[in-house]
């Protein structure tokens, strides 16, 4: 049985190995130029190559994003691209626009083309039409119902789906936007998105004796262009049923404790589900691990048939139910160094972010040392590295959260 792909963004090098270690099986990756991710670290030339290399040497892929809405004066870039990103073997490239999965083809035929969900496609002639330019997986519009999804691969199965599982979504079709481009004049269709839809808005209407009306959809204001956050970690069975390989998780610009968060979340649910079957929902441990970091309200948005309840009535996110202490540098024998990114001190206790089989263990702080030898109570200084004691077993790479007080 070929089992689903787990796959996770990656915004610079360092999130690309955080989301390797904690469990993706491929990883989404943007160049300095031609993705949607523009204000994200990204990656070099340079950097790519070595990315594909460190993936490739841990049995993982990669996968390339060149997903902006061309103009003319992008083509000689994009063929100059092309042709390196078939160089270094990367597993794909995920392009939206027509004109550059032709050009593609022409110049880098070695290279797997995978269609973006910019493409906005809904049916199953659709997926034909592109299969016969060369596509070898669609990544669906976010739009679609299971049904759909999976009458798609009941008409097309010799073609990969790929589905978004997790994180934000767009209130405009398939991300195809223009609001950025007006309210800021950064154009969100060639990756720089100021997501203007997240803003405060007042609505105003002008009545009858010309004086002008707020209109508000409760005492907290408007929010018509505030959608919640996808989340699909309830639907592993189904989404397979329905014939997706690959789950895909939103987030190139999120931070590297969210990505492990997530990340590690799936992939013990997609474990548990291959272990158990459907019965995986029944534990249900990864709904409460997706609330430990920060989120809009969750919605499964259209998978389950036509849904008017996506808006987020919330004017930003939740701050989740745990905050991010501190990242394991190096353990040893009863220690750990740790880099301290948000303030504790002794007695607090604080539970382990782990790939490993310390996921979820509490470590009640009890002694704790600058390097230089310094007992401290204390850990008030971001980016400080501490010796901290403990029994429970630390591996490099690890994080440290607690709870935060309501």
């Amino acid at each position: 049985m070929n089992k689903i792909e787990l796959l996770a963004p990656a915004g610079d090098f360092n999130k690309l190995k955080v989301a390797l270690l904690y469990g993706a099986d491929a990883v989404y990756v943007g160049g300095k130029e031609l993705g949607l991710r523009a204000q994200a670290g990204n990656f070099t030339d340079e950097e790519l190559k070595a990315a594909t290399e460190y993936a490739h040497e841990r049995g993982k892929k990669i996968y390339v994003t060149v997903n902006i809405l061309a103009r003319n004066y992008d083509i000689e870039k994009a063929e100059k691209y092309f042709r390196f990103l078939e160089s270094i073997k990367i597993d794909g490239a995920i392009i939206s626009d027509a004109g550059l999965i032709s050009v593609a083809r022409e110049v880098a035929p070695k290279l797997p083309l995978n269609l973006s969900t910019q493409a906005s496609v809904l049916n199953y002639k659709a997926v034909e039409f592109w299969k016969k330019q060369g596509v070898k997986r669609v990544i669906l519009a976010r739009e679609l119902t299971l049904k759909e999804i999976a009458e798609i691969h009941e008409r097309v199965p010799d073609i990969e789906i790929e589905t978004f599982i997790h994180g934000a979504m767009c209130i405009s079709y398939s991300g195809r936007c223009l609001l950025s481009d007006y309210r800021a004049g950064r154009p969100s269709n060639r990756g720089e998105c100021v997501q203007a839809c997240r803003w405060n808005y007042e609505i105003r209407e002008k009545g009858s004796s010309g004086a002008f009306m707020e209109m508000e959809e409760d005492d907290r204001g408007t929010y018509i262009l505030n959608s919640k956050d996808l989340n699909l970690s309830d639907y592993i069975a189904e989404l397979d049923g329905a014939g997706v390989c690959s789950f895909k998780i939103e987030g190139r610009m999120k931070s590297e404790y969210y990505l492990a968060t997530v990340i590690n979340a799936y992939r013990r649910a997609l474990d548990a589900y291959y272990k158990v079957g459907k019965d995986y929902v029944k534990d249900g441990f990864y709904r409460a691990e997706l609330d430990k970091t920060a989120h809009r309200e969750f919605t499964t948005a259209y998978l389950l048939g036509e849904n008017d309840r996506t808006e987020n009535f919330d004017d930003s996110q939740s701050k989740g139910t745990h905050k991010f202490i501190a990242t394991v540098l190096s353990a040893g024998d009863g220690f750990a160094l740790i880099e301290m990114r948000n303030r504790f001190k002794v007695g607090d206790k604080l539970e382990v972010l782990s790939p490993t089989d310390s996921f979820n263990k509490i470590i009640t702080v009890a002694k704790m040392e600058t390097e230089n030898g310094e007992i401290i109570e204390d850990a008030k200084i971001v980016q400080q590295k501490i010796k901290l004691y403990t029994d429970v077993k630390l591996s490099a790479g690890d994080m440290l959260r607690i709870l935060v007080a309501e």
